[in-house]
């Protein structure tokens, strides 16, 4: 039997490139917008500019997610102003559609100029190997400062996945890019008034875990890679990491625990002892934000000494980076559960979803240490003038009475000091009864993020 086509055209008889339909993409039903380069190198008409913008407005109104596929090197030169507006309208709805539906862009060629800000807007960005996309291209670059540049140097899909952090992920084509939407969406609900798709599951909650306690090294400054803590809780040890290679001191990832999904955040030991600075402070916030648009309860896995030093750093706005992290978490009202695995030190401990900063469930491990700040980095400040001998015991003793999780615990700031091995089935407790968790909000305009 030949399968029947239920896609629905937008905008068919529109002249320009640019073609829109609701449809199905791998078993979801979404709004899909091809605007990959066709003539003059996928300039963009004002025509395209309001179809893609119509698209986005229907996604809206039926409350479906938006998958575009795009390439364009920009406004159509021969339209003039009117290319330009086109655009703004697109960036106009696609606005609209933040934090109401999950929006997607494939990058699949050259994205240059207007349509390059597009992935700004996004909520997942995708890219192509061979893709690149920038603002302003190598011959304007040259132009005002003298400095020859490639547009994959400039642009290019490994630029934007280790330094900027515009590409989400990067894809070898668009076959396997485009299964990467499709498993990207497989956590998220259509629209914000939904909950997240519930995902068969045979690993069972209650599966011990000691194993994510022996990937702690013996030394507590030692390195390990947070990855395979996390692996042993989730879900059949499936993550599926966001910004990879950008920010690589914080993971964010989605994966399932009893089969319900959930957002992860996670300090990495193993990139500058996961400390935190501007870059992680800005994936962290987004993400954070993200999952609170989606209902996805968030993980949020703690071992950091605290925000990186250095002049640079604050110079750049460490303050205002760093606020944004605890600005996402003190707003957000999705179900929140917090593990603290080792160190846990100064502003870092407040911006980790700490129980001040509105977390639901806090949880410690015996390993963890919360303070101001370590025993070594404390004696120093408060006992300078003290011998080597004097201090090595003042350390000692400042980690019995201060560098435990029971201090914390007596105090409220953690609820239950557990045994790793009980991680997962606590993680899941945890979250099974938060599920009916609801949060309401003082109505308001809107929040004043601190960008």
């Amino acid at each position: 039997m030949t399968a029947i086509d239920d896609s629905v055209d937008i905008r068919a008889k529109a002249t320009g490139f640019v073609r829109a339909k609701a449809s199905d993409f791998h078993g979801r039903r979404v709004i899909v917008v091809d605007a990959q380069a066709g003539d003059d190198a996928g300039a963009l008409t004002p025509s395209d500019g309001h179809t893609i913008a119509a698209a986005a407005r229907y996604a809206l109104d039926q409350r479906l997610p938006l998958v575009i596929r795009l390439a364009s090197s920009g406004a159509d030169l021969r339209e003039g102003v009117a290319a330009l507006d086109g655009w703004g309208g697109a960036a106009r709805e696609m606005t609209r559609c933040s934090g109401v539906i999950p929006s997607i862009v494939i990058v699949s060629g050259p994205t240059v100029s207007g349509p390059a800000l597009m992935l700004g807007l996004a909520d997942i960005v995708i890219m192509v190997n061979e893709s690149y996309a920038f603002v302003s291209g190598p011959v304007m670059v040259e132009q005002f400062t003298g400095v020859p540049i490639g547009s994959d140097e400039l642009g290019g899909a490994a630029v934007h996945a280790r330094n900027s952090g515009v590409a989400t992920m990067v894809a070898a084509d668009m076959e396997e890019a485009e299964a990467l939407a499709a498993e990207v969406l497989s956590f998220l609900p259509d629209h914000t008034d939904d909950a997240a798709p519930s995902i068969a599951c045979t690993d069972p909650v209650d599966r011990p875990t000691p194993e994510a306690y022996d990937v702690l090294p013996e030394s507590a400054n030692g390195s390990y890679d947070c990855r395979d803590v996390l692996a042993a809780i989730v879900d059949d040890g499936y993550l599926l990491e966001l910004h990879t290679d950008w920010a690589a001191n914080l993971v964010t990832a989605f994966a399932t625990i009893g089969g319900r999904p959930i957002g992860i955040v996670a300090n990495q030991p193993q990139t500058i002892a996961g400390t935190l600075n501007i870059t992680a402070s800005r994936k962290g916030a987004r993400f954070v934000a993200m999952c609170d648009a989606f209902n996805l309860s968030i993980l949020t896995l703690v071992d950091t000494s605290g925000f990186y030093p250095g002049k640079d750093l604050e110079w750049r706005g460490m303050i205002r980076y760093g606020a944004q992290m605890a600005f996402a978490y003190a707003r957000a009202t999705v179900p929140r559960v917090n593990v603290t695995t080792r160190k846990s030190y100064g502003g870092a401990y407040i911006v980790m979803d700490s129980k001040m900063m509105g977390n639901d469930m806090a949880l410690a491990w015996p390993s963890a240490e919360i303070a101001v700040m370590g025993a070594k980095g404390a004696v120093e400040i408060l006992h300078r003038r003290s011998t080597p001998e004097e201090r090595a015991e003042l350390e000692a003793g400042y980690e019995e009475r201060l560098l435990n999780p029971y201090i914390a615990a007596e105090r409220g700031t953690i609820d239950a000091v557990i045994d790793p091995a009980d991680t997962r089935a606590e993680i899941h407790a945890a979250l099974e009864m938060l599920a009916g968790k609801r949060e309401r909000l003082p109505r308001r305009r809107h929040d004043n993020t601190p960008l």
